[in-house]
């Protein structure tokens, strides 16, 4: 059962590995950043009265000391919990001190959160008020363009996609471009990309392409709370991310994934700056003794959709 005093300690939670990520920004060090946060996220996920599991993680159990897929968090008491973690959801941001990066959670009742493996997947994501079926990753690019323009009664050079800037996403760009549609470049980060399409104030009407499949669980956690939404569809490229699939239970690895898929019933979606970005502002020392952190939280069953600024003692 997802309570307010639960949320209340997972936004502790973020606000303190992101503030332990932020003494890296522009250090150029990717990876003390990003340890930097797996350790205060896992103490402090260690200290709420509950039965974790880890779904959605950074690795397997070897790669610890990463925040591992199985890892087992909490006292031991209280109701059991799948958790999707990304502690630093943009590490080479931090690393350049470059805006939108976060520390991110998601928390559902055990058995609500796809178990997916660190690769890639192929993903759309819309916003709220479209109709079932207007938007399919079957489709292809420009089917989607059409038929969201066409509901939403734009033109296509009226429509705006987010998309990462990747090569691999060069056909995707040239169908878009064929179309005349707006295109927002983002560098890294797509949790931040596909949660644009929840907020009119962010003007992004379809969010494509393909990104870190963990990555994908959490967006989707965030966009079923914003009542949009989402499709994925694992990528395999080698016989290893074959194993990995099997290994987590995943017999049909070409499965189109829909929201309800991904997540099961409540969950909550908690998401702390490090940088400043569009979603929220970044860490702020405001003397020696306190830092302010700004966290996006979002809770399916008691629709909480608000930022709320923390201020904490270092």
């Amino acid at each position: 059962m997802i309570t307010e005093d639960l949320i209340t300690k997972l936004v502790k939670t973020t606000s303190e590995a992101a503030y332990a990520s932020s003494l890296w920004k522009g250090k150029g060090d990717k990876n003390s950043a990003d340890q930097a946060a797996v350790d205060k996220m896992r103490f402090h996920l260690n200290k709420i009265d509950m039965k974790g599991k880890v779904v959605i993680g950074e690795g397997e159990m070897d790669e610890a000391p990463m925040l591992y897929i199985g890892e087992k968090l909490g006292t031991g008491k209280g109701y059991e919990f799948d958790i999707a973690v990304d502690p630093l959801e943009g590490t080479n941001l931090t690393a350049k001190n470059l805006p939108n990066a976060l520390s991110v959670l998601a928390l559902s009742n055990k058995n609500n959160l796809l178990h997916a493996p660190d690769i890639y997947m192929d993903k759309i994501a819309v916003g709220p008020g479209l109709e079932e079926g207007i938007i399919d990753l079957d489709y292809g690019t420009k089917k989607n363009i059409l038929n969201l323009a066409n509901f939403k009664k734009k033109k296509p050079n009226q429509i705006t996609a987010c998309l990462l800037k990747r090569d691999r996403h060069n056909q995707i760009v040239k169908d878009l471009n064929e179309l005349g549609v707006n295109i927002k470049f983002i560098s890294d980060g797509d949790v931040s990309g596909v949660i644009y399409v929840g907020y009119p104030t962010y003007n992004v009407d379809i969010y494509l392409g393909i990104g870190g499949a963990p990555e994908g669980v959490l967006a989707a956690a965030a966009i079923k709370c914003l009542e949009g939404q989402f499709q994925g569809r694992l990528v395999i490229e080698n016989k290893e991310q074959q194993k990995k699939c099997e290994k987590l239970g995943i017999e049909d690895t070409k499965k189109k994934y829909s929201t309800k898929n991904l997540v099961g019933d409540d969950v909550v979606f908690v998401a702390t700056g490090v940088t400043d970005g569009d979603l929220v502002s970044g860490i702020k020392v405001l003397d020696n003794k306190t830092y302010q952190s700004e966290t996006l939280v979002l809770h399916l069953n008691s629709k909480t959709n608000k930022k709320i600024i923390n201020k904490f003692n270092l």
